[in-house]
């Protein structure tokens, strides 16, 4: 029983969903397509490996140079040669210049001109433009605002007139129109329209129950006629003709596509291969004789040489410039003293400081912490 539950607690693997099952028509057509696909694809795998490694050790030795030196190294050169001292020794004290030249013959004229004229010059307008509205206030206030007020008195006793005028005119024209217009155009609409336009609506549905009904047999004859010489030849070439050439077209293109994929695969393969070959003999015939040559024959003379010939060239080129040095050193003491004769010579001996006395003594018997006398009073 625990079994049992512990069985229905467990949760459920999901089954793995079977693989559809394959024709013979696929199965049929998929060895031959490898075959003939691989044959076609091995040559273009082995010329394309080779392009992409031939155009990596031409961008890795021939183009990144050349680039570097057609496109990098010049603008890099005007740079540092050209933009750059000519920007810090010409530009810079060129623009320093400048700014001192604008600030000398603009700036401080303008600073001034504005402080000294512009400046009382506005206080003066703004002055006269507050005694100029004081006054229009007080025109407006004592003259202007009595005139506006009779104006207004006056044009609203002459609207309140007219507008009396207008409101008896207005009621005497709604009335004459109400009794001109309007009740007959409704007498009209009731007796004449009204009934008229009833029939015509009657006439209207019938004209149009006669067309639809006209129109569905029309439609249901076109209907039937299309479908028998249309629709029913088109059914039966998508169902037996086109569906099935489109499946065979289908796996005739998937088993292709399958074919070119496991064929680049296997050509990659098959270029790795001929690749390393081609490697390991090239280091056989090349890499390993300029090798042994190096290290059995080269090396051992150029150790050769370095020793008998490099090493003793040196310590005579060091010896040849320590022999210069101390003659040149010899040669540069000669002509010192030689310059001090001729100027002993012609000038004379020097004259000798005469050495000023100290105002304390210099000996040892001076005062000690150890005795009361001093240099000036011992005997």
């Amino acid at each position: 029983m625990d079994a049992a539950v512990e069985s229905e607690k467990q949760p459920i693997l999901a089954r793995p969903s079977p693989q559809p099952a394959e024709g013979c028509l696929a199965v049929a057509i998929r060895v031959p397509v490898r075959i003939v696909v691989l044959v076609l694809v091995v040559p273009v795998r082995l010329v394309w490996d080779a392009l992409v490694i031939g155009g990596r050790f031409l961008y890795r030795t021939v183009l990144r140079p050349v680039g570097r030196a057609v496109f990098v190294w010049p603008w890099v050169a005007l740079w540092r040669y050209a933009v750059v001292p000519m920007w810090r020794y010409v530009v810079v004290p060129l623009a320093k210049g400048l700014g001192l030249l604008v600030h000398a013959l603009l700036l401080v004229p303008l600073g001034r001109l504005y402080r000294y004229v512009f400046t009382p010059l506005g206080h003066g307008l703004v002055w006269s433009a507050g005694r100029i509205a004081a006054g229009l206030a007080w025109v407006y206030a004592r003259v202007l605002t009595p005139v506006g007020h009779a104006c207004a008195w006056a044009l609203n006793g002459v609207a309140a007139g007219v507008a009396w005028v207008a409101g008896g005119v207005a009621v005497v024209v709604a009335k004459l129109g109400r009794c001109l217009f309007v009740v007959p155009a409704g007498w009209l609409y009731v007796w004449v329209l009204t009934p008229v336009g009833r029939a015509l609506a009657q006439c209207g549905r019938g004209a149009l129950r006669l067309v639809r009904a006209v129109g569905t047999g029309v439609g249901f004859v076109l209907y039937w006629t299309a479908r028998i010489l249309l629709v029913l030849p088109a059914v039966g070439l998508w169902r037996w003709v086109l569906t099935p050439v489109g499946h065979v077209l289908a796996v005739v293109g998937r088993e292709v596509l399958d074919a070119l994929g496991h064929a680049w695969r296997i050509a990659g393969h098959v270029s790795l291969a001929v690749g390393r070959a081609l490697a390991t003999l090239f280091r056989w015939i090349f890499v390993a004789p300029v090798s042994w040559v190096y290290r059995t024959i080269l090396t051992p003379v150029g150790h050769v040489v370095r020793d008998l010939v490099l090493r003793p060239a040196a310590e005579a080129a060091r010896a040849v410039g320590r022999v210069t040095r101390q003659v040149l050193a010899a040669v540069r003491d000669s002509a010192r003293q030689a310059r001090a004769d001729v100027r002993r010579m012609v000038f004379g001996e020097p004259r000798v400081p005469r050495p000023v006395e100290p105002r304390e003594p210099m000996s040892d018997d001076t005062r000690t912490l150890g005795r009361s006398t001093t240099v000036l009073t011992k005997d």
